[in-house]
């Protein structure tokens, strides 16, 4: 028996990621302080390498779709029936509005606007959050490369808020070897206190610190990341691989609408969209 080619709309997770920044601008607007102002667009600076795997209904095959359901009468919740609660106890809830939440977001913002300059290693890892890249624009190109180099120079980081997805950011603008990162840093009130994880002092024993010395130094080297790689992630896709040249793939019944039948559940008819143009192509 010959192995079953791969269906026409399967496709494979990568094992290796290249650096294509021909990627889709997340946000674009303006770098700015004094008076400069370089048009730029906000690109992602990571993907994440995770393996995702869909839900299955084992009888059908059936992607499984995520429906709000009420416990206390045992239904499921139409989207015109659900509003947004705020919990301050058990069971007790503040309600709020999509104009009350209206009327305290921040303004879309088209400007990364530099209130000063500050040294990037006084800065504590544990403040970063996610890294994106800033690439210039039409127009923009020269400023932006004399702003890369400069900032490569001094060591400095530009530090800013601005808006991104209705939520205000501070953010950290560095130089990379030839480009300008953005780090969205956390703000302090978001970092928890190490207070109570501090050990109680106590005697230092002089063999045991010369013995952790000793361990750390014959272990110094180089940060390379290339050398490291996710080894579950790489048998998981050589996994995946091998099993779409053995296996033929499951396919999910077309649904069929029943007369009378109420709106249909949004999240179900987005899914039997793409299972048909993955079909048709």
């Amino acid at each position: 028996m010959k192995n079953p080619r791969p269906h026409p709309g399967t496709s494979m997770p990568s094992s290796s990621r290249g650096n294509d920044m021909a990627v889709h601008g997340i946000w674009s607007g303006t770098i700015s302080f004094s008076l400069v102002a370089i048009p730029v667009q906000l690109v992602k600076a990571v993907e994440p390498g995770r393996v995702s795997f869909h839900l299955l209904h084992s009888k059908d095959y059936s992607p499984l779709a995520r429906s709000m359901f009420c416990p206390k009468e045992g239904v499921l919740v139409p989207p015109e029936e659900i509003i947004r609660g705020f919990e301050i106890g058990p069971d007790q809830f503040i309600l709020i509005t999509d104009e009350e939440l209206e009327s305290v977001s921040p303004e879309r913002s088209r400007t990364i606007e530099i209130v000063e300059f500050i040294d990037m290693q006084e800065v504590d890892p544990i403040y970063y959050d996610h890294p994106y890249y800033l690439v210039p624009t039409k127009g923009g190109e020269k400023a932006y490369r004399l702003l890369v180099e400069v900032m490569r120079r001094t060591n400095k980081a530009g530090l800013a808020k601005f808006v991104l997805h209705e939520r205000e950011y501070l953010v950290a603008v560095k130089s990379t070897e030839s480009a300008l990162a953005l780090i969205t840093l956390h703000y302090s009130e978001e970092i928890l206190s190490d207070a109570d994880i501090e050990p109680q002092e106590g005697k230092i024993d002089a063999e045991e610190k010369s013995r952790i010395k000793k361990g750390i130094k014959t272990r110094l080297a180089d940060f390379t990341p290339e050398q490291y790689a996710d080894e579950r992630r790489k048998k998981l896709v050589d996994l995946l691989k091998q099993k779409v040249k053995e296996q033929a793939p499951v396919e999910a019944p077309v649904a069929e609408e029943e007369e009378g039948a109420g709106p249909p559940d949004l999240i179900a008819a987005l899914e039997e969209s793409m299972r048909r143009v993955k079909k048709n192509r």
